[in-house]
């Protein structure tokens, strides 16, 4: 009976240890990836990132359909051939999504190439999109086989391969997105000024498509690295083969089978979200044209996902996987059958979201001149005015997010479904009276995507309340969090004006202020005994965080 537990304790430790690699590098990953597109925003401008986010949202879709899901089907489904010592069978299941991933890969990839024209001009109205959409096109097809490598080595119990195939993956597409992005832009601009016709989008449109390039550059430097790890690792699962006395052998049909009915209902969740931004997309570019704007589109629609949304997805990025690595926890509780444990959870997880995200917007509205025009040349009016009157959007997208996740922890995988087709169908509708109604423009899908969050933040906190008899903490999780948020709110703003004032930088008095914020935030919060050494150390990295604490003496 102890060697049973210390063998529980073990598989625990490795999948807490597995769990925050992948937690770490998720963020590292999140962070290149916001850092580069400052100077790729800097390069090739609004229009450009135009361009470039809505090749994206096409992108995204196809990356769905065909390599989304296959990392955690592979590994479900080799993890459990394992488990029974089949070995044959879970090679059986890597090859059949090698083929899987050819299929829907070229498929996929042939769709957006031969489209892209179409899609472009007829669905977006912006024609010169169609550049960096044929240059995704081929990183859509190596993305499959990226998905099938990553799960199975997950599913062989080790998330290393796929933590660090994704850094070299951002690492590459950072370098070559900029670098591409630059040659591009500055080759395109050298025809424009031949022709006379600078300003038409040309040099722009050719910059996003150096951006683009970047990214398959990355995916496919990624491959590479996984391809050698599995060529050194090949003469062990080939041994392991040739021990398999497991006596069962399945078929490619009904693997691809079991492979396709694994993948669907991943796809289906996920696909309401993904097609969310591909109908806003559309949808705003037609409400544009309809009222004579087509021409002043492609900047707007570039301010709001180069500038506006980049601001937004930093402190999301964080607060989501400080967040999301708790849920497994949550399912181990739900698994054991303890419900007061999962609640427990589902607090800390909720609170450490809301720790995050309640002064980050707090902070991004106080400092929302500061911050944009430290990160971006020319002018920023309007991504200033969308920070102000948007950053809300982050309390409920982390929250809306975390919910998501808990309640595929407590087995509820058909519930954030539902919600997000609710939420949807009613964002349509807010953003259609927004922009027509009101003429709001670009503002009206900052304003429709807040009410998304709000609806799905709504309705998940109801259906989890319903599940496990949750109620949400108050005091702890919004109450101290907000009252410490705005107090630093002033002080900052305060911090801010007094240096500016003296020393007429605004990049070093944006940074400094920054960094008397985080440090009034955190005092408050452990003065005000919001966070305590139980739930602190359940967090990543919290240990060491504690004995920083402990060291200052503030804890």
């Amino acid at each position: 009976m102890e060697s049973k537990g210390k063998s529980r304790g073990k598989k625990e430790s490795n999948f807490v240890v597995q769990g925050s690699i992948l937690a770490i590098a998720s963020i590292l990953v999140r962070i290149i990836g916001i850092a580069y597109r400052i100077p790729m925003i800097n390069i090739i401008g609004d229009e450009g990132m135009g361009y470039y986010g809505t090749a994206f949202n096409v992108y995204n879709i196809a990356l769905l359909l065909s390599s989304y899901s296959l990392p955690l089907a592979v590994s479900k489904m080799v993890s459990a051939r394992l488990a029974n010592k089949q070995y044959r069978n879970a090679e059986r299941i890597f090859r059949a999504a090698l083929g899987y991933a050819t299929v829907v890969g070229a498929i996929t990839a042939a769709v957006i190439w031969f489209g892209a024209d179409f899609f472009a001009s007829e669905i977006f109205y912006m024609p010169y999109a169609s550049f960096a959409l044929k240059t995704l096109a081929p990183t859509v097809w190596i993305m499959a086989y990226l998905g099938v490598f990553r799960g199975y080595f997950q599913g062989r119990g080790t998330m290393v391969p796929t933590a660090f195939s994704q850094i070299f993956e951002q690492i590459v597409n950072a370098i070559v997105s900029v670098l591409a992005g630059g040659y591009l832009f500055n080759e395109a601009l050298k025809v424009e000024i031949l022709k006379n016709e600078v300003g038409t989008g040309y040099s722009n449109a050719w910059g996003a498509a150096g951006g683009t390039i970047g990214t398959g550059s990355g995916a496919f430097t990624a491959l590479v690295f996984l391809l050698i790890l599995f060529a050194a690792y090949r003469k062990t699962s080939r041994r392991q083969i040739m021990k398999d006395r497991s006596g069962s052998l399945e078929s490619y049909g009904e693997i691809t089978r079991i492979l396709f009915f694994t993948v669907a209902p991943v796809i289906i969740s996920s696909a309401i979200y993904n097609v969310n931004s591909v109908i806003d997309n559309g949808l705003l570019a037609f409400n544009f044209a309809s009222l004579g704007r087509e021409a002043q589109f492609a900047a707007d629609w570039g301010v709001y996902t180069g500038k506006y949304h980049l601001l937004i997805n930093v402190p999301m990025a964080v607060s989501n996987a400080l967040s999301s690595s708790l849920i497994p926890s949550v399912s181990r509780a739900v698994a054991a059958g303890d419900v007061k444990q999962v609640r427990s959870k589902v607090a800390v997880a909720v609170r450490f979201s809301m720790l995050i995200a309640i002064p980050s917007t707090i902070g991004l509205t106080v400092l929302a001149g500061p911050i944009n025009n430290l990160l971006f040349s020319g002018d920023n009016a309007l991504a200033i005015q969308m920070t102000l009157y948007g950053s809300i959007a982050v309390v409920f997208y982390s929250l809306s997010t975390v919910t998501n996740a808990i309640l595929q922890g407590i087995d509820k995988m058909h519930m954030p479904i539902i919600h997000a087709l609710i939420a949807l169908v009613l964002h349509i509708g807010a953003l259609e009276v927004m922009a027509l109604v009101f003429d709001l423009g670009i503002y009206s899908m900052v304003y429709a995507n807040i009410v998304f969050a709000v609806i799905m933040c709504f309705l998940n906190h109801r259906a989890i309340r319903k599940t496990i008899g949750y109620r949400q903490e108050i005091k702890k999780t919004i109450l101290i969090p907000t009252i410490s948020a705005a107090i630093m709110g002033v002080c900052t703003f305060g911090v801010y004006k007094l240096l500016y004032a003296v020393i007429k930088s605004n990049a070093i008095s944006t940074i400094l202020s920054i960094v008397a914020a985080v440090a009034v935030y955190g005092i408050l919060l452990i003065k005000l005994k919001c966070l305590d050494e139980t739930e602190l150390r359940q967090m990543p990295g919290g240990t060491r965080l504690l004995g920083i604490f402990r060291k200052l003496r503030l804890m």
